[in-house]
């Protein structure tokens, strides 16, 4: 006879500070919501600085950790990590390399990361709870091509680096507006060589004839309307669904997850080409999507019996207190979801704790300032909860309110195994 099984999940951690010895009777309430988990996982939005050392990769958004901060994560709870973001190649290949030896001592369950292609591609693989649980992650970008894993080739050496879904950005303009830009191309100058420079370090992206233009950098492409266009490669899909449909034939309990920075206007929004690639997994064989890159809380979806969380915003965000465009309050508001399974693999509820990070009235506003998430009370919760589930209403998804928590009305589910 099998066990129940439930898996939770919060928002991205950018840990930077080791918060064992945060005393904090609310921040304990959270931590015991996570410890009923048997897999408890977020993303770790940052790289390691260990044996292998490194160097800058970036100007004003660079971070590291120290690898405390892993011993931090796996005493409150955490054993899945998704290490595929935009900081994991903070410190570049050695920063790669230290991180997936520091995770792999501490038996993560981890993904999105590797010393070549093939190797960052793998899925993580654990037996937690009484299920093998299975992770792949992947980065969608926008990041330089350097940031990505290679593989050896006859020419170029093997490259560690992040699991890559390639992706283009394509801005959709009417004719009349697409025949200035070229005509500003030719008044410019603009050559082929000269958009190779400005490409650097990647190549060029290839552009259908007469219908696309590189404008030093950024595609156009002629449309009815103006548009944020995101394409993904669909031989870089094909290959990650691929490793789903495997982990799935084995009876694999398996989490999709996908970090991006293509955000909406309103990043609270959820791009399309993301709800069409979170089914796409859930089709192939994923019984749990979820997402980080808007570091804000956005809706969730149930399909085909299945939780696709398509941003869960953050649940530790330790940022340089100069950085004002966090700011906003939902930048520090979120939720923390227990996805709960019968004996069955049957998906029955999903509890939610909104929670907010270091107090409803911003990151200084705590003992702890903004180290911790504690749960949210009275309006903070609220809001949080009814922001959730009026942006879930849009995904056939109810949210049930009750006090300071709230709970996923379900449909019918399907089981996993």
């Amino acid at each position: 006879m099998k066990d129940p099984f439930c898996a939770v999940v919060t928002g991205q951690s950018l840990i930077t500070h080791d918060i064992r010895h945060v005393q904090d009777e609310r921040f304990a309430e959270v931590e015991r919501f996570l410890q009923q988990g048997d897999v408890v996982f977020t993303n770790f939005e940052s790289t390691i600085l260990g044996q292998h050392g490194g160097w800058p990769t970036k100007g004003k958004y660079f971070g590291y950790s120290k690898a405390e901060v892993l011993d931090a994560l796996q005493d409150i709870g955490f054993n899945a990590l998704a290490l595929s973001n935009n900081h994991a190649f903070d410190l570049g290949p050695c920063g790669i390399q230290s991180t997936l030896d520091e995770v792999e001592t501490r038996g993560f369950l981890h993904a999105g990361i590797g010393i070549d292609e093939t190797n960052a591609a793998k899925l993580g693989r654990r037996h937690l709870g009484y299920r093998h649980v299975s992770l792949l992650a992947l980065d969608a970008g926008p990041g330089p091509a350097n940031m990505y894993a290679e593989n050896r080739t006859a020419s170029r050496p093997a490259r560690p680096g992040v699991n890559r879904l390639k992706t283009v950005r394509k801005i959709g303009v009417p004719d009349g507006h697409f025949r200035r830009l070229a005509r500003l191309g030719d008044h410019l100058q603009s050559s082929h060589l000269e958009i190779a420079n400005y490409a650097q370090p990647e190549d060029p992206p290839e552009l259908a004839s007469g219908k696309e233009l590189n404008f030093y950098g950024t595609v156009f492409t002629q449309a009815a309307d103006f548009s944020r266009l995101i394409e993904i490669d669909p031989q870089s899909a094909n290959i990650q669904l691929s490793a789903i449909r495997h982990a799935a034939t084995q009876g694999d309990f398996v989490i999709a997850y996908l970090h991006h920075h293509h955000w909406e206007p309103g990043w609270q929004d959820v791009p399309r080409w993301v709800q069409a690639f979170a089914r796409t997994c859930i089709d192939a064989g994923a019984n749990l999507f979820v997402s980080h890159g808007a570091p804000v809380l956005q809706a969730v979806e149930i399909y085909n019996g299945s939780p696709i969380f398509y941003g869960l915003g953050n649940f530790l965000f330790h940022v340089h207190p100069d950085e004002s465009e966090w700011d906003p309050p939902e930048v520090w508001q979120s939720i923390v979801a227990a996805c709960r399974y019968d004996a069955n693999g049957i998906l029955e509820a999903i509890d939610l704790l909104p929670v907010v990070i270091g107090e409803a009235n911003g990151r200084h506003g705590s003992e702890t300032g903004g180290l911790v998430p504690v749960p949210a009370g009275g309006h903070a919760a609220r809001d949080i909860l009814e922001g959730f589930a009026s942006r879930s209403r849009a995904f056939g998804a109810g949210v049930e309110i009750s006090g300071y928590s709230g709970r996923i009305v379900l449909p019918p589910a399907r089981k996993f195994g």
